[in-house]
């Protein structure tokens, strides 16, 4: 009695199938299909929106955005002779002067500090990382409401009362001294120190030990010997990619100032603590002046580029070795 093979599977069959299917879906293909969503989203909704932009900083688009009324540089002369656009202007740079460079010391001094432990450094970065997931509108509301508050209930006035002052301090009104000022820092500090801290310990951990030891075996005992030797010239790229994030972030400020000095931005008095973008949001959508916040716009990103231009160029960023020794 004889048993039949089985029968074997044919060499072309099941396995043949998705060679037909890419011969019919070829790699480009795919990734068109992939990729056109986001191309078109970008077109329509950036490029295409910032070349309408600038079309109506040439223009006088008031209460519209259509083009046709064309006024040349009008708009742009109307914005730098106007004396509120230029102390908005001074009023970013003063506050990009100062919260830069201290941003930058205590992200750098927080993640060294925290790079130096042996245990829980883990416990540490996501408790200094936290406050970047609240919002910039949640942190100055809390700021002004709760810890800055005119009240006696305030945490800032609690803390006065107990340094010996009598009376309660309305830190977001008084001008003269300007302590609103303390209110618009304290908050950018601790919204935004925690992910620049995260960006510096990650360079620090991609700095070889052996360097360390190396620097050990040729005198360097102190940690500040090893930290300016070492730890510092290593963090160049991570440094000026630093400041350059600091410095644009620091022109865009808006939420904080908005929030916490919105009462004295509507003409109640007190402080004037609008920077170029509230100028811009009142100028285009309170004024329905199109042009003129288009052309603001344009400026400030001028600005921008600028002074990230001129930084990377001081720090050299993106020399090569060989070019930094000519």
């Amino acid at each position: 009695m004889t048993t039949a093979a089985p029968a074997r599977p044919r060499a072309g069959g099941p396995h043949r199938a998705p060679a037909r299917w890419a011969s019919r879906w070829p790699a480009w293909r795919a990734f068109l299909l992939l990729t056109l969503p986001m191309v078109a989203g970008l077109l329509l909704f950036k490029y295409i929106a910032i070349g309408w932009g600038l079309l109506l900083s040439f223009n006088d688009a008031r209460g519209t955005i259509s083009l046709g009324s064309w006024n040349g540089l009008d708009n742009y002369r109307r914005l730098l002779g106007d004396p509120a656009f230029t102390r908005s202007l001074v009023t970013i740079l003063v506050f990009t002067l100062f919260i830069v460079p201290v941003t930058f010391a205590l992200a750098l001094g927080l993640a060294t500090l925290v790079n130096r432990l042996r245990g829980g450094r883990a416990i540490f970065r996501t408790t200094f990382f936290i406050p970047t997931a609240v919002s910039y509108v949640v942190g100055a509301l809390v700021w002004k409401m709760s810890l800055f508050s005119g009240t006696p209930s305030g945490v800032a006035n609690s803390l006065a009362y107990l340094l010996g002052y009598e009376e309660s301090i309305g830190w977001v009104a008084t001008v003269d001294p300007p302590l609103y000022w303390i209110v618009l820092v304290t908050v950018r500090l601790w919204l935004q120190t925690g992910f620049y801290m995260i960006l510096f310990l990650a360079g620090m951990q991609q700095i070889p030990a052996q360097l360390y030891e190396a620097a050990r075996v040729d005198g360097a005992h102190s940690e500040w010997q090893l930290f300016r030797h070492i730890t510092w010239p290593m963090l160049r790229n991570t440094s000026v990619a630093v400041t350059l994030l600091l410095i644009i972030n620091a022109f865009q400020a808006f939420d904080e100032f908005y929030n916490i000095l919105a009462s004295n931005l509507s003409g109640l008095g007190g402080a004037d603590g609008r920077t170029p973008l509230i100028y811009l949001f009142q100028t285009a959508l309170g004024e329905q002046n199109y042009g003129a916040g288009s052309a603001g716009a344009f400026v400030v990103t001028a600005l921008i580029v600028v002074f990230t231009l001129l930084q990377g160029r001081f720090a050299g960023f993106g020399r090569t070795e060989e070019e930094e020794g000519r």
